[in-house]
């Protein structure tokens, strides 16, 4: 067992006022005293487990770090290979079929003992653990989201007290009762490695996230652990278990507020409570003072308040961030025997279902102000959730908002992010869509233990989460109603067995259409609720562009049509859409060595999920399609990277010009979860693709749409300006060579909160004799105070296309704390890459198209010197890949 030395040292309790800066986590009171259990764990394999067969290392006691996973603490103990490098991931899968145990040992002080009441709390545990608190089993755990709290007065002793998690295996635990199903639902993925029949899923039967599972960005690893804090709760009088900022009414000139102040009272009592309020810019009052009586048990006490003049919070692009602190105490005599606080931001939000000609709208109004959403679908950050940093979200989130999102979409099949997260999305101002954990497939909601234990998790997490004025919506589950109706779940059951089918719509919609739908109504403080995604809310038809929001991927999907059709579909909110990108050069050769690089080799194959493995000859389709045969592996990674963006730019600028009919466009996907070819625009390491420079341009909150299809170009002024702009629309007619053709200005307004169209033009007015293989045409929009907006429209495919060599050259000089790299080119470069190989550089700007004679400058830092960074300098363009 642990020595003394390692073991759970005493935190002293949490005082009146202190800064929530530290954390927004759920309010608890500050307790007489607090215990955090993370120090002195033991992992090991159970012995006697059939994975323990030529695995006696692992059946022995080994340090484990907690919060953590198995997988990490094998990997810190030598005892697997990195599951991120080369291809490890068929050799590693006995772990997710092994039961594994944790243990610890902690000392109570003596006037602890004494309590009335003490709580050992799990923030969380993955997933099937009992718990044995000194021999005895005090918990049986059975969902990786919820918060346990078991009572344990009386049970402790001031030595030596051993707490002991078994984690079970969810396969194992689950396989059994699928089997001996004699008709299955549908699950996600089937595992390619034997460690469950690929006709028995069991993912879906358990409360666990279902990307451990694999999907088609990321690997297979069913991990297991104590991955959230373990804590020892003791107090004699009131502990605060919930401090809610409810907001009804907010305007410039008033806001209406209601506290909610739970109280968890070890004794019935009479007590004062007091509530403060710290304004953004840091002024502290009291603004309620009252006597409350307490009864033994859960109370909870409504206070309401009012704000004058408050300062409310936007999203980024429409305002400020403007952050409230609010702090309850409560009071025996003189001595506060309880404190919690909270920071939220004041603003109104409603989703706005209006019904018009065509059907209804889809969209988000904060603070009046009808919001155009602009952003990306983010999954986990990492396979093995604890060693997520705040650094690495702080970066993928400021990341989102330097591209101009102002909206993110949590996707359903991971887990609910961590309060840091939801913290720095309010300071940024980034709007969040969180689904409830449910990513796809179907799930056994006729059974009322399994409903009522998800009822249990989407309180824990609404009610942690509601005070973030970065939460605007909550929704049921991804792509579930869509895959019963459309892809054929729901007919194949039906066909199979249609009472058993019914039973499970019924328990469906028993859970998405109305017990979700009812935490939401009672938790969220006016949060709106949407029971899937895609979705028009349980209407008889899902995914259509007349209401409700839409996932489009004939594109990519199994039509596999051209990235133009995108052009064809105008939906209300487009929340999801992608094309796969591999990621650039050095992070592949983070998990791969140049050797073992190639479009069809293994360990290239095995850190591509799409189809098997075989994706890569799905984006061969689409380079293909656009840009001819690749030469080799790096031209087929940069090609990757070019059909991406320019795919996903001409659909985000459709959705923009399409306002107010559409006013949403969120990509697939923001993030990676590991190292390998994905839809995402930045990867595992936080560099970004090809796709994220141009996100930052096509969500510029002013720009240029010229869009093309069918001979014929469409020109629009987009703003999410709330006042009127003017500026200047130039349009070059030029060849690649220089020669200007035709050269056209004029003055513009741009109304605010608009799309305006201001040019149409057929092929032949642009071209007039022009040769399309020779030509392009080129829209600047300036407006003053905005960053200048291009788009530059081409006549043929590139690889139809006849490239000159640009003769790029390259000045590279210091400015300040920072470089300037300037840029020019003879003739028409096209999807211009910066690179410095090995070197940690950061680039304003990227994936560029430059003209003849310009000059163009890009900002960038690095700590690397001014000679490393000339040596290492590579610049490429379309013209070195295409032929």
């Amino acid at each position: 067992m642990p020595n003394a030395s390692r073991r759970a040292r005493l935190i002293p309790c949490l005082i009146a006022g202190l800064s929530l800066a530290i954390s927004s986590a759920v309010a608890i009171a500050s307790p007489p005293a607090e215990l955090s259990l993370h120090e002195g764990w033991q992992f090991r394999l159970v012995p006697g487990d059939e994975q323990a067969e030529g695995r006696a290392q692992a059946t022995e006691w080994r340090a484990a770090t907690v919060p953590g996973t198995v997988h990490t603490d094998l990997l810190a103990h030598g005892l697997i290979p990195d599951p991120y490098v080369g291809a490890p991931e068929a050799g590693l899968q006995w772990i997710g079929l092994a039961d594994w145990e944790y243990r610890t040992e902690f000392d109570v002080p003596a006037d602890v003992l004494d309590d009335a009441r003490s709580d050992l709390v799990f923030e969380g545990l993955d997933t099937f653990a009992e718990v044995h608190l000194n021999g005895e089993k005090i918990l049986d755990a059975n969902n990786f989201f919820r918060t346990w709290r078991v009572p344990v007065q009386g049970k402790l002793h001031e030595t030596g007290n051993e707490l002991r998690v078994v984690l079970h295996s969810p396969i194992n635990r689950m396989l059994p009762q699928v089997q001996a199903m004699p008709h299955k639902i549908a699950g996600n993925y089937p595992s390619p490695y034997g460690d469950e029949p690929r006709d028995a899923m069991t993912a879906n039967f358990v409360r666990k996230p279902g990307y451990h599972y694999g999907w088609d960005w990321g690997p297979r690893y069913v991990t297991a652990g104590v991955w959230k804090p373990v804590k020892l709760q003791s107090w004699n009088a009131v502990r605060i278990d919930d401090l809610h900022i409810r907001q009804d009414t907010i305007t410039a000139e008033r806001a209406e507020l209601v506290v909610h102040v739970g109280l968890d009272a070890a004794r019935a009592g009479t007590y004062e409570l007091r509530l403060w309020q710290t304004t953004p810019d840091g002024k502290r009052k009291r603004v309620a003072r009252q006597r409350i009586e307490v009864t033994e048990g859960s109370n909870t006490i409504t206070v309401p308040l009012q704000v004058d003049e408050p300062r409310r919070w936007f999203p980024v692009g429409y305002g400020a961030q403007p952050l409230y602190r609010f702090e309850a105490e409560v009071l025996d005599g003189r001595r506060t025997v309880a404190s919690a606080s909270r920071r939220t931001g004041l603003r109104s939000v409603e989703l706005r279902l209006d019904p018009d000609e065509t059907g209804r709208s889809f969209y988000f109004e904060i603070n009046g102000i009808p919001v155009f959403a602009k952003g990306a679908n983010f999954i986990p950050f990492d396979m093995f959730e604890p060693r997520v940093s705040e650094a690495q979200l702080r970066r993928v989130l400021q990341s989102a908002v330097d591209a101009n999102m102002n909206m993110v979409r949590g996707w359903g099949g991971g887990y609910y992010p961590s309060d840091t997260f939801f913290d720095i999305a309010d300071e940024l101002g980034l709007l969040i869509w969180q689904d409830f954990m449910f990513g796809g497939g179907m799930q056994p909601a006729y059974d009322p233990e399994f409903r009522a234990n998800v009822v249990a998790e989407a309180r824990d997490q609404v009610r942690r989460i509601r005070n973030h004025p970065s939460v605007v919506l909550w929704c049921g589950n991804n792509e579930e109603e869509i895959a019963w109706k459309n892809w054929g779940h729901g007919k194949t059951l039906k066909e199979a067995d249609p009472v058993f089918a019914g039973k499970v719509w019924d328990g469906y919609v028993q859970l998405f259409g109305h017990d979700l739908r009812q935490v939401v109504a009672e938790e969220a403080g006016g949060i709106a609720y949407w029971s899937s995604s895609p979705s028009d809310d349980l209407a008889e038809v899902a995914d259509i562009p007349t209401g409700g929001n839409m996932h489009y991927w004939q594109i990519w999907g199994n039509q596999a049509l051209p990235p133009v059709a995108y052009l064809d579909i105008t939906p209300r909110f487009m929340a999801e859409y992608g094309l796969q990108g591999w990621p650039v050069q050095r992070t592949i050769d983070a998990f791969a060595r140049r050797e073992e690089q190639g479009i069809d080799t293994p360990v290239i194959e095995a850190h591509q999920k799409f189809m098997a493995g075989k994706g890569n000859e799905r984006l061969l389709h689409y380079v293909r399609m656009e840009f001819g045969e690749p030469k080799d592996f790096d031209d087929f990674v940069y090609l990757s990277q070019v059909t991406q963006a320019e795919g996903i730019e001409l659909a985000a600028l459709h959705h923009r010009r399409s306002r107010p009919y559409t006013m949403g466009t969120l990509y697939w996907q923001l993030n990676d979860v590991w190292p390998g070819a994905s839809w995402s625009s930045m990867d595992w390491f936080g560099r970004w693709k090809a796709l994220h420079f141009h996100a930052r341009r096509f969500f510029a909150p002013v720009a240029v749409s010229a869009l093309r299809k069918d001979a014929e170009t469409r020109v629009h002024l987009l703003s999410d300006r709330t006042h009127e702009s003017q500026g200047e629309l130039r349009m070059r007619v030029i060849g690649l060579d220089g020669n200007v053709l035709r050269d056209e200005r004029q003055s513009v307004t741009l109304p605010p909160l608009s799309s305006t169209l201001v040019a149409h033009y057929a092929d032949t007015e642009l071209l007039g004799g022009a040769d399309p293989a020779t030509t392009a045409v080129v829209f600047d929009l300036e407006v003053e105070g905005e960053p200048p907006s291009r788009r530059v429209v081409w006549f043929s495919a590139a690889k139809e296309i006849d490239w000159s060599t640009p003769d790029l050259q390259t000045e590279l000089n210091l400015d300040g704390d920072g470089y300037v790299l300037t840029l020019r080119s003879k003739s028409i470069a096209r999807a211009v890459w910066i690179d410095f190989g090995d070197l940690d550089v950061e680039l304003a700007d990227n994936a560029l198209t430059l003209l003849p004679g310009e000059a163009m400058t890009v900002r960038m830092t690095s700590a690397a010197s001014l000679d490393a960074l000339h040596s290492a300098l590579s610049v490429r363009s379309l013209a070195d890949a295409v032929r």
